[in-house]
């Protein structure tokens, strides 16, 4: 039988791959922590609402769960997402995720991945050249974030996603 925790990543998954940014927020604990190359890190009803913003954009997003596991404390899973990046350039981004657990909930979720395999797919000829650079990846750090700020303002985009449009 498997460990609610792991139930959880599942369920989590399965919502990411309906594109349902609602269901995802709904699996962090309050104050959770997220970190990711590209978004840096975030707290709070921030990872909802950049999963929401993420995938209310998603015009092609295809994820799939590779594999997981998740015990009473901490959990980890490899997921695959293939999409179009703004830019127009396809990117299959290959992921693996670490979880630590309370009370049935993410406190805290960091994915890991290569930002320089991701920038070259993503940024073509600059990502190519200079997607292994700090400066890129703090570029993109920013960007990311202020088009989360900008998310975040909209009414009804923090908990629960009332008023979003997709």
């Amino acid at each position: 039988m498997a460990h609610p925790n792991d139930e959880l990543i599942e369920r989590f998954y399965a919502a990411f791959a309906r594109h349902d940014g609602d269901s995802m927020a709904a699996c962090y604990a309050p104050g959770a922590r997220f970190s990711d190359p590209a978004f840096g890190d975030l707290r709070g009803e921030e990872p909802g609402a950049m999963w929401r913003m993420l995938v209310g954009r998603a015009e092609d997003l295809v994820v799939k769960l590779a594999e997981h596991e998740a015990g009473a404390e901490r959990g980890s899973a490899h997921w695959l997402a293939d999409y179009t990046f703004s830019t127009g350039r396809k990117v299959h981004n290959d992921v693996r995720a670490e979880f630590r657990f309370e009370d049935g909930l993410i406190a805290e979720h960091r994915d890991s991945f290569s930002f320089y395999a991701w920038a070259r797919q993503a940024l073509g000829p600059v990502g190519l050249a200079l997607g292994w650079t700090p400066i890129v990846r703090a570029k993109v750090q920013r960007q990311a974030r202020a088009g989360l700020d900008e998310f975040l303002a909209q009414p009804g985009t923090q908990a629960g996603g009332e008023g979003l449009t997709r």
